[in-house]
Order: structure tokens, then sequence, then C-alpha cells
């Protein structure tokens, strides 16, 4: 498969006009499950369309968009992690979803439910856990996966199993913490 050529400078603005429009929402929320705590999500969903900006002539349109995004946003959400001032505090992360209609109690136990996700994705080690989110959450095939995030095959495969035994873990012992099953 050959790459599709680089967009003219005026088609690249439109382009990443309503990439941004379409794609902000997924960002914020994949760098909130990549460990960014909500005060500095948006902050950090800034500097990952920076980057998109930066490297949209690089982009192969003929594939998928968001494990690319999601590359970036694990490499910035990483980048932010890194940083001394980051690491003194851990704040849980919370996210108000759409109800659908739900009862109260339906919406209290998704919030909880999802709260645990969130929680428990922090126990997967960084390296292995944007493919997790990409394969599990987002159901990205591991071989697209791998290639976003420059992995060999696998490498991903074996990187998600044990992403996979990490989540589990967690949500396990964040469970049983909490009194849930």
């Amino acid at each position: 498969m050959t790459a599709s050529p680089p967009l003219p400078a005026a088609e690249a603005d439109a382009f990443f006009g309503a990439l941004f429009q379409r794609e902000l929402s997924y960002v914020y929320r994949s760098v909130q499950r990549l460990g960014v705590p909500e005060r500095d999500a948006q902050d950090v969903t800034h500097d990952v369309f920076v980057v998109v900006h930066r490297k949209l002539a690089s982009y192969d349109r003929a594939r998928p968009l968001r494990p690319w995004l999601l590359a970036i946003a694990a490499r910035v959400a990483a980048d932010y992690r890194r940083l001394s001032r980051n690491r003194l505090e851990q704040v849980g992360i919370t996210t108000q979803p759409a109800d659908g209609g739900l009862s109260q109690d339906a919406r209290l136990e998704q919030r909880d439910a999802r709260a645990l996700l969130l929680e428990a994705l922090q126990a997967v080690d960084e390296e292995r856990r944007p493919l997790l989110i990409m394969v599990d959450l987002d159901e990205v095939n591991v071989t697209e996966a791998a290639r976003a995030l420059e992995l060999p095959l696998n490498t991903a495969y074996s990187r998600l199993r044990l992403a996979r035994e990490e989540l589990t873990a967690a949500v396990r012992r964040l469970a049983a913490r909490g009194g849930k099953r």
C-alpha cells in the first residue's frame, strides 16, 4: 500500500479544522485514560493538537485516524507525566458521561464503573496502556494499533496480554477495596 500524497496547505488547514472539531472530545477522553488528571486534560489535549498540526503532512490518509491520534496523545501524556511538577499529586479522574435516559441508580452505577476503570487504567504500565486503550476500549485491531505505536506485532500481542492482566488485577483490587464484585 502506498502512502497518500501530502495535502496542499489550504486543504490541510481545512482538513485540520474538521479533524479538530470531530476528534476533540475523543482526544480529551483519551488523555484522561492515559493518566492525565482532569485539571490538566484540556492543556494536554491542546498540546496533542499542536503536534497533530505539525505532523499532519506526514499522516497517511489511507490509514485510520484515531490510532494515529492516540499514538500522539500517548507520547504527549507520557511527556506530561515525566515533568516533575506533575508527580507529586495523584488526583482521581471523573467524567460526566451522557446518561441516555438511564435511571438515577443506573447512572450512579455507570459513573462508578467508569471511575473504577479510569483508576484501574493507572495501574497499567505506561508503555502498555496506549495499546490496551486502542484495542480494548477503542476497538482498533492489534495490527493497526501496533503500526500506530510503531511496535512489532508480536511485541504488541505480548504487551496487550500483560496490560490485560494488570488491568484485571487492578480492577479486582479496587473492587475489593470498595466492597464490590
